[in-house]
């Protein structure tokens, strides 16, 4: 680990307390209807335990560094799966509007392969200092009854 590296981030996921108290009473039973809270609590990782067809999570980079920025996604799909990002390209504008931006990845099966975990990763760059990388961790059911427990 580069401790310089980790004092200027560029990009940094936040979530705050109110998200994971929503998440956290999901967990519990509490709510009805919590895929959604599941797959896009903004955490600095993606995680898809039953993709059967396609899916889209959204999460949100907050720019911690330099006013002028402009990050290129770069995709690492999983094995087995398409994985696209909205938009791709990310930039922030000094005196701009936001300094956070809003993302969607679409992890779609392309081979319908009952199995274990697939791992892939995004990773937002700036083409200089900043690499901003995440991992995706998907598995691939093909039946709802169908489960590897191992």
């Amino acid at each position: 680990m580069n401790p310089v590296r980790a004092v200027d981030p560029g990009l940094v996921y936040d979530v705050d307390a109110r998200e994971y108290n929503e998440f956290f009473n999901c967990t519990i039973g509490l709510l009805g209807d919590c895929q959604s809270y599941q797959l896009n609590l903004n955490l600095p990782s993606i995680a898809v335990p039953d993709l059967k067809d396609s899916v889209t999570v959204m999460r949100t980079v907050t720019n911690v560094g330099p006013a002028e920025a402009t990050y290129q996604a770069v995709v690492d799909a999983p094995e087995g799966v398409t994985m696209s990002v909205e938009p791709s390209v990310i930039t922030f504008t000094e005196g701009g509007s936001s300094i956070s931006a809003t993302f969607r990845v679409i992890l779609t099966v392309k081979q319908r392969v009952q199995g274990g975990y697939t791992f892939g990763s995004l990773t937002w760059s700036d083409g200089s200092a900043h690499s901003v990388r995440i991992p995706i961790a998907v598995r691939i059911v093909t039946q709802d009854f169908v489960a590897d427990t191992s």
